[in-house]
């Protein structure tokens, strides 16, 4: 018996309904077989009493009774495919055993091998051997497989237990061929591949999008890394920079010391010579009168009195002494000594400061941006040349719309510009105006009546009047200005909360609102003031930056 199963082909013992070796095998009157359980399942689900291979129809259902000689044929050649799986998988090798998370073949007995495909018409997982007739036979070659999925059943329709084969365009879902007729009856109704090749196109277009995003993103990231580098030059060339300046403050200072302590020295030493000086003289005559005090008084001592009478005479003849009684040394001045010295290291430090502003302008130049005057918040007193760069005030009012953003009160003017971020810097000729007011305000500012111009209301300005500068802080600071600005340069930057204004033509810093927090728009602002009859009538001029090494 064992030698004639083995003369028979695996395709005598599967079951045309489930594909597999017989299980209880029932002979039809037509005399096919299939599985006991399979035809039973066929016929509850399908027409009854039919033979599912030559659909022949039986007017009786037959009753299934198991043919036992297909089923001890078919137990030896299951038995004859299992020894033969069992050798096939002893000699597999390690990696063909599956492994947690993945997908193990169904068929397999004993230790289970890691499945290869799915059959979605099985519905089952096989490794490579249990494969195979998938591979060779005709009938297995028609099933679609997949790659290894472990939950096959949810390819299956809950509701009618069919293949998931259509996509519902209607309510985006994959749909069984009886849900066509039914709840998806009158929906956009298509076959799998039709609606995945929609979906690939949608996912083809996703995925432009999220390299595009990638891309923006790298570009971004080198643009930062750009930053961080630029950052790190700035840093090194100012710290470089401020090694240098402070290096050369300390060797002034030194040097200043240095000069200090040799001057109060050398006046020491001066005094000393005079006071050696006078000092060795009178030693010197203290001496001379020692020995004519011995002389004198050797004489009185005489009794020759001859001798006393004749010595006298050359006795008073000899030498005077100087006068010391006006004769002083006195200890040198030393007021003002370290003033001058101070005065001049300030001086020094003065013209350091002075290279380091300019180096500083020079660099806050290189933000300039353009500027334009906005006609549309001009008070109406306000003339604006044509190119928008100029703007001075005049006596007759113009009949101009009284819109939200103009200014009605006060002669102002604001840019078209705005900025809410990075740094900026523009330049204004104020020249032959006594009287003007610029700088910053953010968007929400009161444009309407009378106006409060400082931090706290959106204004970082400075105002010249009466030769008098001041820094419309709050309260406000009085500027001291070696000399009146003919050229104003404004500088911010937004992110650092800074707004500085130099006085372009000596190289100076004016003012320097710190520390400010900036939630808004920026706009250049622009006050030329009153005329006063012709004595401030010169406008105020946006001007370009000149870039001089």
């Amino acid at each position: 018996m064992s030698t004639a199963s083995c003369l028979l082909t695996e395709d005598q013992f599967l079951c045309s309904i489930c594909l597999d070796v017989f299980t209880d095998p029932v002979t039809m009157p037509c005399g096919h077989n299939f599985c006991k359980a399979c035809i039973s399942q066929h016929w509850d689900r399908n027409v009854p009493s039919q033979c599912p291979n030559c659909k022949e129809v039986f007017n009786i259902k037959p009753e299934l009774q198991v043919n036992t000689f297909i089923s001890e044929m078919a137990a030896q050649f299951r038995q004859s495919a299992q020894q033969k799986a069992s050798s096939s998988s002893s000699s597999s090798s390690e990696q063909q055993v599956v492994k947690p998370g993945e997908v193990p073949c169904d068929a397999c007995t004993g230790t289970r091998l890691k499945a290869l495909k799915s059959c979605l018409v099985c519905l089952e997982s096989y490794c490579e051997t249990h494969l195979e007739p998938h591979l060779t036979r005709a009938g297995l070659k028609k099933h679609q497989l997949i790659d290894p999925e472990e939950n096959l059943e949810s390819r299956m329709c809950v509701k009618h237990d069919k293949l998931l084969e259509l996509f519902c365009k209607t309510d985006q879902a994959c749909v069984c061929m009886l849900c066509t007729v039914s709840d998806h009856k009158t929906h956009d109704v298509v076959p799998l591949k039709e609606g995945c090749e929609g979906k690939k196109a949608e996912l083809g277009k996703t995925e432009a999008e999220i390299q595009q995003m990638i891309q923006k993103r790298r570009l971004k990231i080198q643009e930062m890394n750009r930053s961080v580098e630029l950052s790190k030059e700035g840093a090194d060339r100012e710290i470089a920079d401020g090694v240098q300046v402070f290096t050369a403050l300390k060797e002034s200072v030194e040097r200043s010391q240095a000069e200090l302590m040799d001057t109060i020295k050398e006046k020491q030493r001066e005094t000393e010579e005079q006071a050696e000086g006078f000092i060795k003289e009178l030693e010197q005559e203290v001496s001379e009168l020692k020995e004519r005090s011995s002389e004198v008084e050797q004489l009185s001592r005489s009794e020759d009195q001859l001798h006393l009478l004749q010595s006298f005479t050359s006795l008073n003849a000899a030498p005077p002494t100087k006068n010391w009684t006006e004769v002083r040394v006195r200890p040198p001045s030393y007021e003002g000594t370290v003033r001058r010295a101070v005065t001049q290291l300030e001086e020094t430090l003065s013209k350091q400061m002075k290279k380091l502003l300019e180096v500083e302008l020079k660099r806050v130049q290189q933000d300039e941006v353009e500027v334009t005057l906005d006609p549309d918040t001009a008070h109406p007193y306000l003339i604006l040349s044509d190119d928008g760069k100029q703007v001075k005030h005049v006596d007759v009012r113009k009949n101009l719309p009284d819109n939200p953003e103009r200014f009605d009160y006060c002669a102002r003017v604001l840019a078209k510009q705005s900025f809410s971020s990075g740094r900026f810097y523009y330049e204004v000729l104020v020249k032959g105006k006594t009287e003007w007011v610029l700088g910053v305000v953010r968007e929400s500012i009161n444009r309407k009546g009378s106006i409060t111009a400082t931090p706290r209301d959106g204004y970082w300005t400075i105002w010249l009047k009466k030769s008098e500068c001041k820094a419309c802080a709050d309260p406000s600071v009085s500027l001291s200005l070696k000399s009146q600005p003919q050229k104003v340069g404004v500088f911010v930057d937004y992110e650092e909360g800074l707004v500085s204004f130099y006085d372009v033509d000596a190289a100076a810093l004016i003012y320097s609102f710190t520390g400010c927090c900036f939630t808004e728009k920026l706009y250049p602002h622009f006050g030329p003031s009153l005329n006063y009859d012709g004595k401030n009538s010169s406008p105020l001029i946006i001007s370009p930056v000149n870039h001089t090494e």
